[in-house]
């Protein structure tokens, strides 16, 4: 499906990629050096996705990128491979000890800006730049340290970055690019008063890059304000998942969803398991009871220390822990080839974030399941996913967990609908967005609409005088300076 995008937005907009007939280009046709070429092809990577055959060129070009693209589409390699090659070009030896940092990343969360750190480091093993990565959560000393040496490419989050620049421990006049991972997360949590804050101490002239898995009327606001002349790359159809994933839902009572989740990983021997709960305490208390059952699990959300984060992934990543158990955003970044099973513990509050999760399996052409808890107060959240989706999802119930006819729809919990101020920990926490109930009745009885009473917050509409005004195009720089 294409999005239909205003001239002025995106006035060299491509046609939407169907990634089942991909261009047949290497890596080395899109215009990336040998040295890079050789770190793609020591991780295994020969063939280039529909989004980096797109996006590549372009940003080589020097041109400002508007990416319809979700996780799971080579798209943290379509903007650094790019920016790497860029940089390659630049004869290091002439420049000052204490570079400008010249590429500037924000990332909507921690383990998605170490996640877009690390893929620097690897494509760039061969090529003289240096980057690093910051992030709330962990002591700020050592980053000040890193930032006093040369960084060509800084990944941050925008709390964090805020809590730099104001102790003057970092410059960004000499940004040539930007780059917006997950913009429409980054939305959702919260940072557009982060980003208003941040453009201004940017450079006018410079280039754009803009990645969305959806594109909301606050992303077009967004884009419209920072990007000049894009192009606009649209990956396969706007929030379809992988084509790979099954998906079913169990319909259970909201009580016996634990029971239930244990079979199933009991009975069909699931190995790892990657686990979704509405809220940060919801997941803890999940992760205790697996585990008391025999059932290695953790739980991974913001209020957990770094440390702890990433011990759970590294744990869940090799194979050594059965069940990860994550919140919607602290699930950002999780990255791994292969991973089976999907289990939606209890619905999200958006039916995009339910593509979302379902993306996390099915990937690089591997088989995955994802399945659904549905007990009768997600009903509503339910019928607008599949409103989403167009088409019903599979319902199959479990023989011993058949659904109580007598058991009558509760609200669900309304969650927090204020952006608490920015700490050092890395800024905002909660979601502005998710006041998605409004305290109504959830639609299994009388099918009423849980969204029907939705608002957007105040402010939610990015302010589009803020950006670049930046002349249409920007020569890439010749080799050899």
């Amino acid at each position: 499906m294409s999005l239909v995008v205003n001239d002025s937005l995106a006035t060299s907009a491509t046609q939407p990629i169907d990634p089942a007939q991909p261009a047949q280009k290497t890596f080395a046709q899109l215009g990336l050096s040998p040295a890079i070429v050789r770190a793609l092809e020591a991780q295994g990577y020969t063939s280039p996705t529909p989004i980096q055959i797109e996006a590549i060129p372009a940003v080589i070009a020097g041109r400002d990128l508007l990416a319809a693209a979700q996780t799971g589409t080579g798209k943290t390699a379509g903007f650094t491979l790019p920016i790497l090659e860029l940089l390659s070009r630049i004869d290091f030896s002439r420049v000052p000890h204490k570079a400008k940092i010249r590429t500037l990343i924000l990332t909507p969360t921690r383990e998605l800006a170490s996640q877009v750190e690390e893929s620097v480091r690897v494509y760039g093993q061969h090529i003289d730049v240096k980057s690093t990565v910051i992030f709330g959560g962990v002591n700020i000393n050592p980053q000040k340290e890193r930032l006093n040496r040369r960084v060509d490419i800084l990944v941050a989050t925008p709390g964090r970055l805020l809590d730099h620049i104001g102790q003057k421990t970092i410059d960004l006049s000499g940004v040539d690019t930007l780059v917006l991972d997950e913009a429409d997360r980054m939305l959702d949590m919260g940072f557009i008063r982060d980003i208003r804050r941040i453009l201004p101490l940017l450079p006018k002239v410079r280039q754009n890059l803009l990645f969305s898995a959806t594109f909301s009327a606050e992303i077009k606001t967004l884009a419209a304000g920072i990007l000049n002349d894009p192009v606009y790359i649209e990956v396969a159809k706007q929030n379809a998942p992988a084509e790979l994933v099954s998906q079913v839902v169990h319909p259970v009572d909201r009580e016996r969803k634990r029971a239930l989740l244990e079979h199933l990983i009991t009975t069909n021997r699931w190995e790892q398991v990657l686990v979704f709960a509405r809220t940060k305490h919801g997941s803890n208390r999940l992760a205790e009871q697996l585990d008391k059952s025999g059932i290695s699990a953790m739980a991974i959300h913001g209020n957990k220390s770094q440390a702890a984060r990433e011990r759970a992934l590294s744990e869940f990543k090799a194979g050594r822990l059965q069940v990860l158990v994550a919140t919607d955003i602290a699930a950002r970044g999780i990255d791994i080839d292969q991973l089976p099973h999907v289990v939606n513990y209890e619905l999200p509050n958006t039916p995009e974030d339910y593509v979302h999760r379902i993306g996390r399996t099915g990937r690089a052409g591997s088989e995955g399941e994802a399945c659904s808890l549905v007990c009768i107060d997600e009903l509503g959240l339910l019928a607008n996913i599949e409103k989403l989706m167009k088409r019903k999802l599979e319902q199959r119930v479990i023989k011993g967990f058949e659904v109580d006819p007598k058991i009558k729809a509760e609200p669900l919990r309304k969650p927090q609908v204020q952006r608490p101020p920015r700490d050092h920990k890395n800024g905002p926490k909660g979601n502005p967005r998710s006041n998605l109930n409004g305290g109504a009745k959830p639609a299994g009885g009388g099918g009423q609409n849980p969204y029907s009473n939705q608002q957007k917050p105040q402010g939610g509409k990015p302010n589009g005088n803020a950006p670049s005004s930046r002349p249409p195009r920007r020569k890439s720089p010749a080799s050899g300076h």
